[in-house]
């Protein structure tokens, strides 16, 4: 099979579009919203989410969206969804052949991309498979309860699928076969990160010649279909962004690249964008192998929102650091997730993270990356896999010899060709206090002179004067500052006497305008 083209930038629409508007949605309304957002852009290549369990064509394999319910709908955004999609079936149109025309219109190549176990049942239990009202839930879930992993995995994907049974796998490969064969396409997407719960916990390093057997079925088919169409039939898959982690889930994935099982490889966070993906990793493994890397972004940045500049402009800030990370570390392209957009909604971005020509001289934060947790509520547990070595937060503990936790920025831009406005080093605590001292080093060297800056995010009608949150802020020279790995190391020199819970190190970042 030959490399795919390059791309710039993938971008992968989960489907929404068809909630868009009212209903019937006509079609020509439902791909001017699907294409709106790429037209013009660095977009190279549309990965198009064809759905999750039930289908949205005839299907000789699936149950068709809204059946299971008599088209009764559990809220107003699913009846839109659903019924736009049925509408346009009862008229005789084609949305998958819609949007695969229109792409190539465009100039793009367009994908179907494939949730191998997308779970959004809300942390639903087996025990609530009988009165559950979802529009995705079908009657083979219902009627086989002992094919989801159950208590086997995180509270929140119990109705998961458990893809070492064989059925399921079955299941999932006449699904992927009836969807390549029904249309032309120019590859197909396994996103096995929607969501990354296919095995029993702790099981999946040992279980992940299951999932191998299914990315193998799946190379055959499309080698099969690349032989019946005279052109190439890609295949792509989306898994953790660290190798070590995809073992740890069942994505063997350095047997998948020695056996020619796919085609292109995202690595990406499974919740929220993963800043520190192993592009250096994935590359060494893949580029010997003519296959290319595309580490993945997802929705949103997993850092929780600090300031001091306003959401919109640190997101975009932080987006082009991280873009120019991957590039400078060897990725052939950037893949986007989940980014819901409009015509104008992220067209800066797209318009310039892909490609490291685009980037050069905009404005960046970069930033450690943030481990988050979250184990009650909404969503909880799907964090668990992702970011595993994340940096921050993390307490400042009195040590012996004086070292302190240290973080490791990964740096693309090149001062000494173009010269910053403003370089600036700042680093947050939380639980400071004034009387509270921190060291500073910049790969091995101290920093003098920090400037302390009250931190008032939570504060915004600013009724205090002190808060327990600080920047602590240097200006770096550029000399300083060249393309590649550097480390910021923090340590405590002395905590306040009268204190005593732990000073927390929360955000360490650099700042580049130009």
């Amino acid at each position: 099979m030959p490399t795919p083209p390059p791309y710039g930038i993938i971008y992968n629409w989960d489907g929404a579009p068809h909630g868009y508007g009212e209903v019937p949605q006509t079609l020509e309304h439902f791909l001017a919203k699907t294409y709106a957002p790429l037209e013009r852009t660095q977009v190279g290549a549309h990965f198009w989410c064809v759905g999750e369990h039930a289908a949205r064509w005839p299907s000789q394999v699936l149950e068709l969206l809204g059946d299971v319910h008599g088209r009764r709908y559990e809220n107003a955004y699913t009846y839109l969804f659903t019924e736009n999609v049925r509408g346009m079936l009862e008229r005789g149109e084609d949305p998958q052949a819609g949007v695969l025309r229109r792409g190539h219109e465009l100039g793009m190549q367009v994908w179907a991309s494939i949730r191998m176990n997308d779970n959004h049942f809300n942390g639903s239990q087996a025990e609530d498979l009988p009165t559950l009202h979802h529009t995705e839930m079908t009657d083979l879930r219902r009627q086989h309860p002992e094919w989801l992993l159950g208590k086997q995995t995180s509270e929140w994907f119990a109705l998961s699928w458990n893809l070492a049974i064989p059925q399921i796998r079955e299941h999932r490969y006449a699904h992927i076969k009836e969807v390549c064969r029904n249309w032309a396409w120019d590859g197909v997407e396994l996103d096995w990160q929607r969501h990354a719960f296919h095995l029993p916990q702790d099981q999946g390093y040992r279980l992940r010649y299951t999932l191998t057997d299914l990315q193998r079925a799946v190379r055959g088919l499309t080698d099969e279909l690349s032989q019946q169409r005279d052109r190439p039939f890609y295949l792509a898959a989306r898994v953790a962004g660290d190798l070590d982690q995809c073992l740890r889930l069942g994505y063997d994935v350095p047997a998948w690249v020695e056996e020619g099982l796919v085609d292109l490889i995202i690595p990406a966070g499974g919740a929220a964008t993963d800043p520190a993906v192993d592009v250096a990793g994935f590359v060494t493994l893949c580029h010997p192998h003519d296959i290319p890397v595309y580490p993945g972004f997802d929705g949103g940045l997993p850092d929780p929102f600090v300031g001091p500049e306003d959401n919109r402009t640190k997101d975009r800030m932080r987006t082009r650091a991280i873009a120019s990370r991957h590039w400078h570390l060897g990725a052939d392209g950037i893949y986007l997730f989940n980014w819901h957009a409009n015509a104008d909604s992220h067209r800066d971005l797209l318009t310039q993270i892909g490609s490291p020509r685009t980037l050069a001289r905009t404005d960046k934060i970069c930033a450690a990356t943030h481990r988050f947790l979250h184990h009650q509520g909404e969503w909880r547990g799907a964090y668990d896999n992702d970011r595993l070595w994340g940096e921050v937060p993390v307490a400042l503990k009195p040590t012996r010899t004086g070292c302190g936790p240290t973080v490791v920025m990964h740096l693309a831009d090149d001062f000494a060709s173009h010269s910053p406005r403003e370089l600036l080093l700042r680093i947050r605590l939380e639980k400071w206090v004034k009387g509270d001292l921190v060291r500073v080093k910049w790969d091995g060297t101290e920093l003098d002179n920090l400037e302390q800056q009250y931190c008032f995010v939570n504060d915004p009608h600013r009724l205090s004067d002190a808060s327990s949150a600080t920047w602590l802020r240097r200006p770096l020279e550029p000399a300083l500052v060249k393309p590649g790995p550097h480390t910021i190391e923090v340590i405590l020199a002395q905590r306040h006497p009268q204190v005593a819970c732990d000073l927390m190190l929360t955000d360490v970042e650099l700042v580049v305008r130009y």
